[in-house]
């Protein structure tokens, strides 16, 4: 556990997921299910199965609530609405409000107040209320010791059913003089209490983008280093380079396909050398190159559950392990490494793990999200993937200059896309720019997992004036190009016959 300062707030935090009185409870002789790993895909698992009349056991070795309350989702979304609050003073003068030179940035309030916010979150990832559903929670590292028994604190938990969920980490790149310098991941970022005058981030993947642009609106002058020509590699290009600009326009300094040869640090500063270049110095260094499965340690040799160090559990369709005895969820196994994604992959392992289901996680419709300024929001195909999947599509879209509510918002930097398959209106993708992407995601993958194709989007009603209504316009253009030369042909004569 990496939490610091010991403050009020992250004081309240250990209390609620991890609190230092805990007293493990006698296991029960067996479990409907154990559930190795208390992050989303867990406490789903877990709550879940409990509620529907299960006997449950919960082991986790660290912090209930796994990434995404204390060193990821939340936490980062309120950095960025810090930061976001900052570049709004900036921007004032542009809708005609006036504001006496730059915003005064107090760092330490802004991480105050983000460890606030997790700390009033906490109490619905809590140990305490696991107990109130009637989980038996073990805290502690949990191993497997058999085919059918997970050991902790010296207890062995039988079960018929289990779940590993026990998430991912930060990977750390192979640097020369990175792990002997220290470094900084998203499990450490979120304890500066003193703001970096400079920082370094490696990666332009998700996290870094959104980290660098969050520090660098709050006054920090960020470096963001990756090893490919352009950031967010896995996106729509065409979105890829509207987020970049926007880093730029915030004062990233974007360092781009350039070589790392290594890392020192001398007193107390952090010097990146390059291939060629002068070194770059940095007061603090932030490690954001994607993330590596947690699988050390946990006996899955003895469990007869096959993994990989890289892509972690292996797992079918439907979650099982190669020991049908154990089913996996989550990071620890999955590609999608997103808390919603976690969150329905272990109600489908409910169903299959517990009532003999045979639900696929290939059905699901897996939206992802960027959470820059603009963000991007996706879902299903983009073109790149649909080419290399052999699917013909063709795309729709919307630049948000066009749409009449980002004129008034003076948030024209965006567009829409929506990808359907060729020669019908099926929904097989979306990219969308916009200062609120994610919530307008929603929709399109509704209208997805729905089978709601695009010409009939367009049949619905959105308000005006509203970014998403761009959405519907993008049905309008489909719905045109259904007005062939013959159906014209067809209607002229139709009206003319009309007024005869």
């Amino acid at each position: 556990m990496t939490l610091s300062p010991l403050d009020r707030h992250n004081q309240a935090l250990l209390a609620q997921t991890h609190p230092s009185g805990w007293v493990n409870p006698r296991p029960a002789p067996r479990y409907n299910l154990v559930v190795v790993g208390g992050g989303t895909a867990g406490l789903v698992a877990a709550a879940g199965a409990a509620g529907l009349g299960a006997k449950v056991a919960l082991v986790e070795r660290a912090l209930l609530g796994g990434d995404c309350l204390n060193y990821g989702c939340v936490p980062s979304k309120t950095l960025i609405r810090a930061g976001r609050a900052a570049a709004a003073v900036r921007e004032a003068a542009r809708f005609g409000i006036r504001v006496a030179g730059e915003p005064i940035v107090d760092f330490p309030a802004v991480m105050e107040r983000v460890r606030e916010v997790r700390a009033a979150i906490s109490p619905h990832d809590s140990v305490e209320r696991m107990k109130s559903l009637g989980i038996d929670v073990f805290l502690g590292g949990g191993r497997f010791a058999g085919t059918d028994v997970v050991e902790v604190a010296g207890a062995r938990l039988r079960f018929a059913k289990a779940v590993i969920a026990t998430g991912a980490r930060a990977a750390i790149p192979s640097i020369p003089g990175l792990v002997e310098s220290g470094f900084l991941t998203n499990e450490t970022v979120f304890n500066l209490t003193e703001q970096p005058r400079r920082l370094i981030i490696f990666g332009g993947g998700p996290i870094g983008c959104e980290l660098a642009q969050a520090f660098a609106r709050l006054g920090t002058h960020v470096r963001l280093v990756h090893n490919k020509p352009h950031l967010l590699d896995k996106e729509d290009p065409a979105a890829a380079v509207l987020v970049q600009a926007a880093l730029q326009r915030d004062g990233v300094e974007l360092i781009l396909g350039k070589k790392v040869e290594g890392v020192v640090r001398v007193n107390g500063e952090f010097r990146l050398h390059l291939q060629g270049e002068v070194p770059r110095i940095a007061d603090q260094l932030l490690v954001a190159t994607g993330r590596q499965p947690n699988v050390d340690g946990l006996g899955l040799e003895a469990a007869g559950v096959n993994y990989d160090a890289r892509s972690g559990v292996q797992v079918d369709d439907h979650l099982r392990t190669t020991n049908s005895r154990i089913f996996a969820s989550g990071d620890v196994c999955s590609r999608f490494k997103f808390t919603h994604a976690a969150d329905f992959m272990s109600r489908l392992v409910l169903q299959n793990a517990l009532f003999l289901g045979r639900k696929r996680v290939s059905a699901l419709t897996i939206p992802r999200v960027t959470y820059t300024d603009p963000e991007i929001g996706s879902v299903g195909l983009t073109e790149a993937e649909a080419a290399a999947q052999g699917v013909a599509v063709t795309a729709f879209g919307r630049n948000l200059a066009d749409v009449d509510r980002s004129r008034t918002e003076g948030e024209t930097q965006g567009f829409v896309k929506i990808l359907v398959a060729t020669g019908s209106d099926r929904i097989v993708g979306a990219t969308l720019v916009a200062p609120h992407a994610g919530e307008m995601l929603g929709e399109v993958s509704v209208a997805m997992a729905s089978g709601m194709g695009l010409g009939r989007l367009a049949s619905v009603m959105h308000a005006y004036p509203t970014v998403a209504e761009s959405l519907r316009q993008c049905g309008d253009q489909y719905n045109r190009t259904r007005l062939t030369p013959g159906v014209k042909r067809w209607m002229t004569r139709w009206l003319a016959w009309g007024i005869s």
